[in-house]
């Protein structure tokens, strides 16, 4: 099982996101406050959510809404991504996910390398944190969870990309949707695929 907390005793918020290195769509973040204290089973099942299976992800989402003391997920949208980079957009995503809880976490776990301080509240960079920690798994799985979500819906509207499936990872089949039809206005218009994937003016 994955670790309980960083530093005992003190309120542990974990935080990853989903979407980052998309082609279209939003950046979403995550960040979850578990209760340490807890022994429930599906703490045993947490891991990285692009270790897991869909069915697991959906089963374990349930839990983590039901049985976290405490969590919110965030979206940065396309034209947001455009205007500031994804690296920014990263940071207001994770942001929006701490100002959006209801309790104030003592420390944040941040998933990888980079973070840009939140006021008030000290953090680590956890470099694959999100196999690491628990409160970290647990954000990864409801950044991936929700941001799938909205491709979803979002497919319903551009079914030729197949969002439904990449949920809009730049894969062969997205990339030669996207030579046949043109970009659709979820599309981020800063990203650039290179030779020899694609060449393509945004």
């Amino acid at each position: 099982m994955l670790k309980r907390y960083h530093t005992k005793g003190i309120l542990e918020a974990g935080i990853d996101e989903a979407g980052r290195g998309c082609l279209a769509g939003p950046v979403s973040a995550s960040c979850v406050i578990l209760n340490p204290a807890k022994k429930y089973k599906w703490y045993a099942w947490l891991n990285d959510s692009k270790k897991l299976n869909a069915e697991r992800r959906s089963e374990l989402r349930k839990y983590i809404e039901e049985q976290s003391l405490c969590w919110t997920v965030a979206h940065v949208d396309h034209n947001e991504i455009d205007r500031i980079n994804i690296l920014n957009a990263t940071y207001s995503a994770m942001h929006l996910a701490v100002s959006k809880m209801n309790m104030q976490p003592e420390l944040l776990l941040i998933d990888g390398n980079r973070f840009r301080p939140y006021t008030g509240i000290p953090h680590h960079c956890i470099i694959k944190g999100d196999g690491l920690y628990l409160s970290i798994a647990a954000a990864s799985i409801l950044a991936k969870t929700h941001r799938d979500e909205l491709m979803l819906k979002l497919h319903s509207e551009y079914p030729q990309y197949g969002w439904n499936l990449n949920k809009a990872y730049g894969t062969a089949q997205h990339v030669k949707a996207m030579k046949e039809h043109g970009i659709s206005p979820f599309h981020r218009r800063s990203f650039h695929l290179k030779k020899p994937q694609l060449e393509f003016k945004f």
